[in-house]
């Protein structure tokens, strides 16, 4: 980083657990930075840190050219930056929200007079200004805003910009969590499947994780059929055959007393896939499925 990047001055507005994480490492790399809160406590707290705090929304765009926003949601951005002169600003959003949103909100910054970048941040603030956590930003939109700013955004993260269209780092960043979750809901169902047995959590935790490493061969093969629309080539464990196996999963959990409301929606999933079709589709893998997703 050079010796300008370093003494680079931004605003930031929003204070929460992930703003004020941003807040000091920014301020620890020697950022020049305004802050502003709607619980003024919060910014003050960071003034002992090296902060400016602003008395206003207002007063934190004026104080510099690039402003981040990370606020509660797209009405919270919506509700500081009102009535608020952004003609030359750069405003990079990293609230959290929908794709929609982030595309209407490129459209209402540029029509201030605006930059617009917009960002889904893959990280708890325990894993900010910590590169070897692993944390980073999505960044879409402007790409000659993202390339302006760069080495400043990714102080806190590393980043990586997903295109110019506004709304595609909320997509990716939601993308990313429903995959969690769904992955969170397997292994909820997993534990719950031998809760109370004589099976310690901590015995079944190191082979949930080998096992789900290893069935991670599903994201890169799922890619490569979506894309080729081939669901048949070298499948080794067919939809009919998995359909089939589910009654066993199924009825493990009845027999454990353990609900299945976790896993049954994607079950029906395939089950509504085969049942279209089975002759053309009981071949398939699961990947097909994907499709009836889509409205």
């Amino acid at each position: 980083m050079t010796d300008t990047t370093a003494r680079f001055s931004l605003t930031l507005i929003g204070l929460g657990d992930m703003g004020t994480a941003m807040a000091r490492t920014w301020l620890a790399a020697g950022h020049p930075l305004t802050v502003w809160n709607r619980t003024p406590a919060k910014a003050e707290a960071l003034a002992a840190e090296g902060a400016s705090v602003a008395a206003s929304p207002a007063a934190a765009v004026a104080a510099n050219t690039l402003v981040v926003v990370c606020l509660l949601d797209d009405e919270s951005v919506g509700s500081a930056l009102e009535g608020i002169d952004l003609t030359g600003k750069d405003l990079v959003n990293l609230t959290t929200g929908t794709p929609g949103e982030a595309r209407a909100r490129a459209a209402w910054a540029e029509e201030r007079g605006a930059r617009y970048l917009d960002g889904g941040i893959m990280a708890t603030p325990t894993m900010i200004g910590v590169p070897e956590a692993g944390g980073y930003v999505f960044h879409s939109g402007s790409r000659a805003l993202f390339e302006t700013h760069r080495a400043v955004l990714e102080v806190p993260a590393g980043s990586r910009f997903v295109g110019e269209d506004p709304g595609h780092a909320a997509l990716h960043d939601v993308a990313l969590l429903s995959a969690m979750w769904g992955m969170f809901a397997g292994i909820s169902h997993a534990y719950a499947l031998t809760e109370g047995e004589d099976i310690a959590p901590k015995d079944l935790a190191p082979l949930l994780s080998e096992w789900l490493g290893a069935m991670g061969f599903f994201v890169g093969n799922a890619a490569e059929r979506l894309t080729s629309r081939d669901f048949t080539s070298g499948v080794v464990s067919n939809l009919a055959m998995q359909v089939t196996g589910s009654g066993t999963m199924l009825r493990t959990a009845e027999e454990q007393g353990v609900s299945s409301e976790l896993v049954l929606p994607y079950v029906d999933l395939l089950r509504r896939r085969l049942a279209a079709d089975p002759a053309a589709h009981g071949g398939e893998d699961t990947t097909g499925a994907i499709l009836l997703l889509k409205r």
